[in-house]
């Protein structure tokens, strides 16, 4: 038997200028590169994904406090890894192998079903198209409850993106331009589990007009979103060197961006995570967006990128 890539199978999309690599583990987001500019601060062919990159959060998005919770009336206790904070972060998809199915040159389908378990004893069926086009990068994601009782879902992504200056050199986070049109931020505790909510409103985190970030600090969900006719609301990065627009439909409600402060020096703030979400950290215990399917129902939704030039 060969060697076989830390993230499995790769394929490689390709749309005029624009390539995007998705990965059998997790079905995540490795590479993003739009006319030869990266878009995406992934990861190469030859390591697993750190720090969540470009994975895809299910069947839960973020965190559940002490990985513990209750549904139907039964209490459940859900893997602990994330040890320094006692959470369970960011669901149990990420190191499954997905079954990748190449539609054309510019799209693919990965699929997966996360069976009954310890901790989360319900089976749902995942999906996750991938598609290049004139536009940039669409990603819709699926899940349908497959066993015979209600279970309870969340979903998530965790890209994080990368930006040029005047010279083609990538910048800091510091340096980046950043719009979130969000009227509201959760609070956190100091184990990032949510205690309640802010409006944003004259606030350093108000983003809502265009600002550079310079030394502010983020891992910050933020909701209420500002939509526009079609129900998109979209966060943007611009720097001197380019620009991008990442948009999420109404099946997204909340948005976390996260500079990275906590990573070793190489890493810290060299990129800016956006991350669309169903529901908030700690869904799971609050109920707050989470959704709960029926026996074969289905809830999905797309998210996306337009780099701008």
């Amino acid at each position: 038997m060969g060697t076989s890539a830390p993230s499995g199978r790769q394929l490689e999309l390709v749309h005029g200028e624009s390539s995007a690599v998705i990965t059998e583990v997790g079905a995540g987001l490795r590479e993003y590169r739009a006319h030869g500019v990266a878009v995406l601060d992934g990861y190469p062919a030859d390591a697993m994904a750190t720090r969540g990159r470009g994975q895809l959060l299910l069947p839960w998005p973020n965190r559940v406090d002490g990985g513990r919770y209750t549904f139907g009336g039964a209490g459940h206790q859900l893997p602990v890894n994330e040890v320094a904070l006692g959470n369970a972060s960011h669901g149990l998809t990420r190191w499954l192998a997905w079954d990748l199915e190449r539609l054309d040159e510019a799209a693919a389908r990965a699929r997966v079903v996360l069976h009954a378990q310890s901790g989360y004893p319900f089976t749902v069926g995942f999906t996750a198209l991938y598609r290049l086009d004139d536009g940039g990068l669409t990603v819709t994601v699926t899940a349908t409850n497959l066993g015979a009782a209600p279970a309870p879902v969340g979903m998530g992504a965790h890209p994080y993106f990368v930006l040029p200056g005047a010279d083609g050199a990538l910048v800091q986070a510091d340096d980046i331009t950043v719009t979130v049109p969000a009227r509201t931020r959760l609070l956190v505790n100091d184990r990032l589990i949510p205690t309640g909510a802010e409006h944003v409103a004259d606030g350093p985190f108000d983003l809502r007009e265009p600002r550079r970030l310079g030394d502010l600090v983020l891992d910050t969900c933020f909701t209420d979103l500002a939509r526009d006719d079609a129900g998109r609301a979209t966060v943007t990065l611009t720097s001197a060197g380019g620009g991008l627009a990442i948009w999420q439909d109404e099946t997204w409600p909340c948005v976390q961006l996260f500079t990275g402060d906590t990573f070793a020096p190489g890493e810290r703030r060299r990129s800016i995570a956006v991350e669309p979400l169903t529901c908030p950290a700690n869904a799971f215990n609050s109920g707050a967006g989470l959704r709960v399917l029926d026996p074969g129902e289905s809830f999905g939704g797309s998210w996306g990128v337009s780099p701008r030039r």
